[in-house]
């Protein structure tokens, strides 16, 4: 099943890969997560072939892949879709031409200007059953294309960048858009300019019928239920790095703890 298909039944869930590891990867298929969230922004990914491995790893766990890019490079968007992800994310999108620019990259005349070769990984490489028509077609109707609101120039120019045809999803980042007004950085939408950049984001898309992804960190039930309430419908549940960190420190300190009390006791 597509991440289209799973999306039209409900909020989706996913956590973001930023170890570069393949078997995290298949390790987040395999719990049935919705979908994993590959980052060429800022992981330590040093050319095609490492992110052709991710994306490979995520099909064979039966989990859809979508890529971080580091921008609105027509090549590149192009290399990570034929590699097989089923969506694009492009950071600190900040006018509607930028939005233009991923469109056309990403999808196929007359949709976009998307480059098209038969001998790669999403059109089965030309395989006995390939038909161009086809090809096209189902490659316009299941990409994703995902903007990342993270700069307040998105807020500003908001109504601008929803209307461009093809935007199927927007990502919220707080840390960054924290970052782009000098409020205080986190996840937790604390400072109420970030909230309400999130809150007229919500509701633009909600009038368009345009997905909400946001990082929902951490991934309790409370905060999960908070999430979906607040519009958010493409949930990221953290990272594995993150998630290693939370368990290498509550580990460490359980550790510490029992060595204290038995030393405690001794004495």
């Amino acid at each position: 099943m597509t991440l289209r298909e799973r999306m039209k039944k409900g909020p989706v869930f996913g956590i973001t890969c930023f170890t570069a590891a393949a078997c995290a990867v298949e390790a987040i298929g395999n719990w049935g997560y919705d979908f994993v969230y590959l980052d060429l922004e800022h992981c330590p990914l040093d050319g095609p072939n490492n992110m052709e491995k991710l994306i490979m790893a995520a099909r064979l766990a039966h989990i859809p892949a979508v890529v971080r890019v580091t921008g609105t490079d027509e090549v590149e968007i192009r290399k990570v879709l034929e590699m097989g992800a089923e969506g694009i994310v492009v950071p600190h999108t900040r006018t509607k031409e930028d939005a233009q620019d991923m469109v056309r990259a990403a999808k196929f005349p007359p949709l976009g200007r998307r480059g098209a070769e038969s001998n790669v990984r999403s059109a089965g490489f030309g395989g006995p059953t390939f038909s161009w028509s086809d090809y096209v077609a189902k490659s316009n109707a299941e990409t994703l294309v995902i903007p990342m609101d993270e700069d307040f120039e998105f807020t500003d120019n908001l109504d601008e960048i929803l209307d461009v045809p093809g935007v199927d999803g927007i990502n919220f980042g707080p840390i960054d858009y924290s970052l782009s007004i000098g409020a205080k950085v986190g996840y937790a939408t604390e400072d109420p300019r970030v909230a309400d950049a999130y809150t007229k984001l919500a509701k633009g898309c909600q009038k368009r019928g345009i997905a909400v992804m946001c990082p929902v960190v951490p991934g309790t039930r409370e905060n999960i239920e908070a999430a979906i309430g607040r519009g958010i419908n493409m949930l990221i549940l953290g990272n594995d790095m993150y998630h290693l960190q939370n368990a290498l420190k509550t580990m460490k300190k359980d550790a510490i703890d029992v060595i204290r009390e038995k030393e405690k006791n001794t004495n």
